[in-house]
């Protein structure tokens, strides 16, 4: 056989082996039942009432209005008031005159969840989300605040208010903000259950006690040690294969020439 038809056939059996080792770990992988992509939040959430639009997997919309409260001077112990943004009504039935506060919230705080969640093509469990969701404050864009909204509320913070001085607010003065749910590293706390991506067991025991999450491993040097020498090697072998057949075809048209 000549040189250069030596050099080819080696090339493309390198390549060959490739295939070959590659197929069976990610095989492997997809045995193991162990997610390989990111997560997929789906079809977005939408709070139509502000035309707000979320693309995580989840919406939470927080109402808090002003109103008056209960409380006890620290030094003296007398009863008195104050007034405080609060996200339920307080009931000031009770309360003294020029003390009165709006018997309901004009709205209602709401949360939507993504029910179209997915990882690797499965859905995920709306379980994984409620247990490793981490809520996270943002400001939407509010180019779409339906015209009767936008005569009561102006941007405000991160949200829309009602005060016609955010510095001075009144008794019954609402402020309205958002949160998005965002998913952390999902490396080693799921498992492929009935066709859907759950929480292992240890992984719920964690997340019931708050417990941080262990770190992602996914850089060369914390491969298993077979692994990475293998693929290592194969790499090595196509690399040294191409560059002799490179080298061979230059010989050749320096002959020809």
């Amino acid at each position: 056989m000549k040189p250069f038809a030596a050099a080819r056939a080696f090339f493309a059996f390198a390549l060959a082996a490739v295939v070959c080792v590659a197929a069976p770990v990610a095989a492997q992988d997809e045995d193991s039942g162990e997610p390989l992509g990111e997560p997929v939040a789906g079809a977005g959430l939408r709070d139509r009432d502000f035309g707000v639009l979320s693309r995580q997997f989840g919406l939470d919309r927080r109402v808090e209005m002003y109103q008056w409260q209960r409380s006890t001077d620290p030094v003296s112990g007398e009863l008195g008031y104050e007034r405080i943004w609060n996200s339920a009504p307080i009931d000031s039935t009770r309360f003294e005159p020029g003390h009165v506060n709006p018997k309901r919230m004009p709205l209602e705080n709401r949360r939507w969840w993504s029910e179209s969640a997915t990882l690797d093509g499965r859905p995920i469990d709306s379980s994984v989300l409620r247990a490793l969701g981490e809520w996270k404050l943002f400001r939407p864009n509010f180019s779409r605040l339906p015209a009767n909204l936008a005569a009561t509320f102006q941007p405000e913070g991160d949200g829309l208010g009602s005060s016609e001085n955010p510095l001075a607010p009144q008794i019954g003065d609402l402020r309205v903000s958002w949160r998005e749910l965002r998913l952390p590293a999902l490396e080693g706390k799921l498992e492929l259950r009935e066709g859907a991506w759950q929480l292992k067991p240890e992984a719920a025991a964690a997340a019931l006690n708050a417990a941080p999450a262990r770190p992602s491993a996914t850089v060369l040097g914390e491969l298993p040690r077979d692994r990475r020498w293998s693929w290592t090697w194969l790499v090595a072998g196509v690399a040294a294969a191409a560059a002799a057949l490179l080298w061979l075809r230059g010989r050749r048209r320096r002959r020809a020439a």
